[in-house]
Formats: C-alpha cells, sequence, structure tokens
C-alpha cells in the first residue's frame, strides 16, 4: 500500500508551468471518480482515476486505483497500480470494503473485500461472466449479484470454429440476477426475471430488492424503458412503479419504508432530473420538487424522514434537504464546488466536487457545517501552473431567451484587444456546462486560453441545469433555435469587443460534433475553423445506424424520418455541404455505435467531392467508440485539435498542417 498525508506538498513535476496549462500537462491529471464513508464515517473509501504514462506503459484506459481516509486524514492507497477497481462500497460492519475488480490470473471480475487494517483483498463472490454490479444484504450475510449468463458450449464451440458472425439484435443475452450466501459452500442461485437487470438494490428490511429492469439488453431500451420493480428473495414481483421516460439513481430510506428516485413525469423529457418518492412496495410516486428549474441527479438518505440530494441549477450545484413528503425543502450549500457524487455516514456527507481550480477531489459537510471541507489534493502541480481568468456569461438570444455560458479568457488578455475564439460546444443536447472544472482532453480550455484564444462553452436551449420546460425547447427543431444560440453568443462577444469575428472557430463531441458540421456547412461563413469528434452529419443516417433510434425518437425529434423527409434533410450538414467553406477536422472512433463512423465518412467524401473543396481532413481511432478512452487516443486528439486551431485562427492557414503529428516523447528502445 501508499501512504502519504495530502496536507504536505508533493515535489513539483517538472512538466509544472507558471504559463497556462500545457496538453502534455493534461495527460496527467487525475481524478477522483466515486466515493463512499462507511457508516461511522471514520474511514472514506474512492476511487482515483490515474491516466496510464505515455509511452511507458502500454497503452489504454486510465487505471482505477482504490484509497482510504482514515480518521487522522491521511489518505491510503489500499489498491493501486494496474488495477480498475469499480463498485466500491462498505460491509455492514464498516471494516471492509467491497468492490469489484479482475485481478491477476481473474478470467471474469470478481467482488472483494478488503479490511481496512490493509492486507490483501480476497474473493467474496464470483461467477463465470465478468459482475456488472451487486448488493449487500443489511447485515452483510449474503449478496446480490448481476451478470450476464455464460454461453452454452454449443455456441463457444462454433465459434472457436470460426463462426463468429453476428445475427443482428438477435440472439441477446440479458444480464441476470443473482442471489449469494457469503462465506457458502452453495453456488449463487439466478433468479427467473424477464427482462434484462440493470441495478438491484436490497431494501434494509432484508426482505427485497428494488431492481432496474429493462425489455432487453440494448441501449435504446436502457435510456428509455428502464423500469423499477419490487420483488421479494424468490423473485416475485410485490410491486412496481410505473416510470415513464428515463431513471436515474434510486435509494431505500434506512426504515425501508420509502424509496426515492430520479426520474421523468413524461417520457419525451430529455433527461431524468425529477426527484421522486414512493412507498416499499412500489405504486403512486410523487414529485417531490415540481416545478424546479434544475436537474437532480444525485441522492441518498440523511435519515428515515430527509432525502439529501444535488441539484443542477445554471452552472452551480446545490446540496438540498426536502422530506419524503415533499414538505420541508430547505438548501444546505450553494455556490460551492461542482458536486458529483455523495454517501451519507453518521457524522455528516462526503462528496466528490471539483471547481475552477481543480478536477474532482473529495470533501466532507460535517453536521452543522456551513462549507464542505476539500480533503484530498491529487495534482498537486497544478497550484505552479497559471490557470486563465473566467466568468459566466448570460446573453439574451435573438427571440430573447436568456443563454448561459462559461467563457474562459486568453491567458495573455489585454483590455482593448480584440482574440481569436473557439466555440465549445457540449453534446446531448440534455447536458450542460458548470463553472467548475472543465479541462479535458477533448475539451481544452486551460490549454488553449494559454495559447492566445477565448473559449466559450455555452448551454444553449435544450440544455440540462434549467428544468424541464428549457430542455423541451429544442425538441422536434434540431438546428435551427438551438444553433442558433450559439451564433448569438458569438455575437455578444464580438459586439463587447473582446472577440475578432473573423477569427472565431467551433468544436465539439456527439451532438456538439453535429454543430460542428452545422457551423462549417450551413454556417460556413461564421466559423474560420472547425473539429468534429463523433458528430452527426445526416438525420437520416443517425435513425438508421444508432443504437439508440428510440431515443432520437421519443426526446429529441419526436418523429420518425418517413414523417417528415424535409426536416430530416435540412437539418442535416450533408445537405449544406455545397455552401462549405471552413476548414474542417473530423475525428472520429471506427468502432462508435452512438454515431455510426459512416456519418464522417460521408461528411470528409461530400466535402472533397465538391468542385473547390474546404481544407478537409478525416483521422479515425481503430476500436475507439463514441469517445476515445485510450491514453494515446485521447493526446493524439489533443494534439490535432490544438494544431488544427493554431494553423486556422492564428497561423497561416491554407493546406491542412502535415497529417502527422511529433507526439514530442521518448520511445524506449524495444530491447
Amino acid at each position: 500500500m501508499r501512504r502519504w498525508t495530502f496536507i504536505a506538498l508533493l515535489l513539483v513535476p517538472t512538466w509544472a508551468s507558471a504559463d497556462g496549462m500545457t496538453l502534455e500537462q493534461l495527460t496527467r491529471l487525475e481524478r477522483v471518480t466515486s466515493v463512499a464513508s462507511n457508516p461511522s464515517g471514520t474511514h472514506i473509501a474512492y476511487t482515483l482515476s490515474v491516466p496510464r504514462t505515455i509511452p511507458a506503459e502500454e497503452d489504454g484506459a486510465a487505471w482505477s486505483e482504490l484509497h482510504v481516509i482514515g480518521p487522522d486524514g491521511e489518505s491510503t492507497g489500499f489498491v493501486t497500480g494496474q488495477v480498475n477497481v469499480a463498485a466500491i462500497d462498505w460491509m455492514p460492519n464498516g471494516r471492509t470494503i467491497t468492490f469489484l475488480a479482475k485481478r491477476g490470473e481473474d478470467e471474469s471480475r470478481r467482488l472483494y473485500g478488503i479490511s481496512i487494517n490493509g492486507g490483501e483483498a480476497r474473493v467474496l463472490a464470483s461467477l463465470e461472466t465478468d459482475l456488472s454490479g451487486y448488493s449487500l444484504s443489511p447485515d452483510g450475510s449474503q449478496v446480490a449479484l448481476l451478470a450476464f449468463e455464460p454461453e452454452d458450449e454449443a455456441l463457444k464451440t462454433s465459434k472457436e470454429q470460426g463462426f463468429t458472425q453476428i445475427v443482428y439484435e438477435e440472439g441477446l443475452n440479458n444480464r441476470r440476477l443473482y442471489l449469494h450466501t457469503l462465506d457458502g459452500d452453495e453456488a449463487p442461485a439466478m433468479l427467473t426475471l424477464d427482462g434484462s437487470i440493470q441495478e438491484a438494490l436490497w431494501s434494509p428490511d432484508g426482505d427485497r430488492l428494488a431492481i432496474k429492469i429493462t425489455p432487453r439488453q440494448l441501449v435504446d431500451d436502457v435510456l428509455m424503458f428502464n423500469r423499477i420493480r419490487i420483488i421479494d428473495l424468490d423473485g416475485d414481483e410485490i410491486g412496481r412503479v410505473e416510470n415513464p421516460g428515463k431513471l436515474g439513481q434510486m435509494a431505500w430510506s434506512p426504515d425501508g419504508e420509502h424509496l426515492a428516485f430520479i426520474a421523468t413525469n413524461l417520457v419525451r423529457d430529455p433527461r431524468e432530473g425529477r426527484l421522486m418518492s414512493t412507498g416499499k412496495s412500489g405504486g403512486e410516486f410523487n414529485d417531490l420538487i415540481p416545478g424546479l428549474e434544475g436537474h437532480v441527479w444525485h441522492l441518498d438518505w440523511l435519515n428515515n424522514d430527509q432525502i439529501i440530494f444535488v441539484s443542477y441549477e445554471g452552472v452551480e450545484t446545490r446540496v438540498g434537504l426536502i422530506d419524503p413528503d415533499g414538505d420541508n425543502q430547505r438548501t444546505l450549500l450553494n455556490n460551492g464546488p461542482i458536486f458529483t457524487g455523495l454517501s451519507v455516514a453518521d457524522n455528516g456527507v462526503v462528496m466528490t466536487g471539483h471547481t475552477p481550480a481543480h478536477p474532482p477531489e473529495v470533501f466532507r459537510l460535517a453536521d452543522g457545517a456551513e462549507q464542505a471541507v476539500r480533503l484530498t489534493r491529487h495534482n498537486d502541480w497544478l497550484d505552479d501552473v497559471e490557470l486563465t481568468r473566467r466568468e459566466v456569461v448570460r446573453y439574451a438570444a435573438r427571440d430573447g431567451l436568456e443563454i448561459e455560458g462559461v467563457l474562459f479568457y486568453p491567458l495573455d488578455y489585454r483590455e482593448g484587444r480584440r482574440y481569436p475564439l473557439i466555440v465549445n460546444v457540449h453534446g446531448g443536447p440534455e447536458a450542460h456546462y458548470q463553472d467548475g472544472w472543465i479541462t479535458r482532453s477533448s475539451d481544452l480550455a486551460e490549454p488553449f486560453a494559454a495559447e492566445g484564444f477565448f473559449v466559450f462553452y455555452q448551454n444553449y436551449r435544450g440544455s440540462t441545469g434549467r428544468g424541464v420546460e428549457f430542455t423541451l425547447t429544442s425538441q422536434a427543431r434540431p438546428a435551427m433555435e438551438e444553433f442558433d444560440d450559439l451564433i448569438d453568443g458569438v455575437d455578444y462577444l464580438v459586439e463587447q469587443g473582446l472577440v475578432d469575428a473573423e477569427r472565431v472557430g467551433i468544436t465539439g463531441g456527439s451532438y456538439g460534433g453535429y454543430a460542428t458540421a452545422w457551423g462549417a456547412t450551413k454556417m460556413s461563413d461564421r466559423f474560420a475553423a472547425a473539429v468534429m469528434n463523433v458528430g452527426l452529419a445526416s438525420q437520416i443516417t443517425a435513425f438508421g445506424t444508432s443504437d439508440i433510434p428510440y431515443e432520437f425518437n421519443l426526446v429529441h425529434l419526436l418523429q420518425w424520418p418517413w414523417e417528415n423527409w424535409d426536416l430530416f434533410h435540412e437539418a442535416s450538414p450533408l445537405y449544406h455541404v455545397e455552401n462549405a467553406k471552413t476548414p474542417i477536422l473530423i475525428m472520429h472512433g471506427d468502432a462508435d455505435p452512438r454515431v455510426d463512423p459512416v456519418h464522417s465518412r460521408m461528411l470528409y467524401r461530400f466535402l472533397k467531392l465538391q468542385e473547390n473543396p474546404p481544407p478537409v481532413r478525416l483521422v479515425l481511432y481503430q476500436d475507439e467508440g463514441h469517445g476515445n478512452q485510450r491514453a494515446a487516443s485521447r493526446y493524439d486528439y489533443s494534439l490535432r485539435l490544438m494544431r488544427w486551431m493554431n494553423h486556422y485562427l492564428k497561423g497561416e492557414g491554407g493546406q491542412p498542417p502535415p497529417y502527422r503529428v511529433d507526439y514530442k516523447l521518448d520511445i524506449p528502445d524495444e530491447d
């Protein structure tokens, strides 16, 4: 185990800088990803995402380590190095941390337990296939396990013989629920349920489970048709919750009398965010904060009579309390860190949160305290990096609707000068930017600022954080007012004397990539550079190739292509390629199931076939999906994004820069 005190300053790495953040520094950022306190609050477990070192380690996604904060405030690395720890929890006695991992010679992901006194982790439960989730019984004697059924022997034999063909969306393997007695000799028993189990949560009564279940194991089903069922330990249904639309977190009250959950009131709500409560057997449920102009994304129970929640409101978060009948709502914290998760203990609440100064860390809100105290301090080298000025900007769109965003200033900003601008568009559109730590491999807020750019992160209409009505404003009107909001934001900054209107770039991923393609075609006169990531080029193609066509229909377009061909054509960047003059860099994972890479290939080809094509380049990342996960892919993406914007917004422009990238890495000798 590694052990250190976070109060002490670590030595500053040689790549720390007082001149703004570099892309090399970005590759080293560590982030706290989850937190769980033991019941008494004496120990806090958390997972830490640690990027792989390029090129010293084999390429891959970031590692996930287990760390524990003890009573003395010191943090100890319990399971560290080349590991992937997930789903941390505590045995009811508060002395053993539980987690999922595949370690050593494991052939599948198992449930492990490790004592707070240290020592080696031991296997608590396993199946033939990877465990994807679990829930401990209130006395800690049993565990509910989630995993896919193993392949039958005939199918295994066929694959070994080379018959690896896939029959599309048939023969799906659903996720099953197993009950297992810990420290017992019997094998886990599978409950027979009609559907695919996404989550199971053991009631404090010990006699029932709340489960999330979908008709099939398809992404569309998980997004749109995830429903709550209450079952007994034999798998028989006790009750159900007929929640419409999307579904978020759920939590039992300590006495097991109530189930709180996050959901929607109508199927066309693009994002779960209403705080609901129902009885122990389901049935009718109540929206506890009707009319909330925000979205609740995290919840737990402070005690039998109080639900604690984190609500995203505008670019801030609010930590609040409310009774299970909706009475007595009050605010504990606001205008603080952007909190991203919480866990309740006897002596207060621990949370993950980030600020403009640092990525997610662990915080504690003690009983009666007015502020949360930061407990961990990773990335100490950030203290020696000059971060840029930023501010929350609000402006009126052309129809009068107020739009909000976060503006990063050039690090060398001098009043009276105009600077190039990069509009960075979020995906979804049911997502939003917060006034916290934004910088990551595809959102180069601080590195762009260090290079002398303004960077604008707008929450255009359809974004979350403003309530249901605001998220519905863009439905059935793709690429209309929602993208006008982006243009209006640019005009606002130009009018303020900040931005050079001739040097504006646009970038984004997924729906943000769609906006980028729109900016480079339909609105090409407004943008001098574009970098599109996993973006849509054709609304018709999207419906025919994506793994979420029902979501597209139910919460985005509200219709099928054959019901309005003209709308789907007009809302597609491909339809406007003849108007394109903007130099565009297109990047995409070649295994993306959400936005098929055919979108990027088609846009590239259509642009190249024009009589006078704009500069265009297509980069495909092998075996990456809807957003890059591997360290090398992320670094390459950041380098290409930065270079493209510098070349066309600050440099000579013209033909694209060389297709090869100098990674400036010391490659070790093969021997």
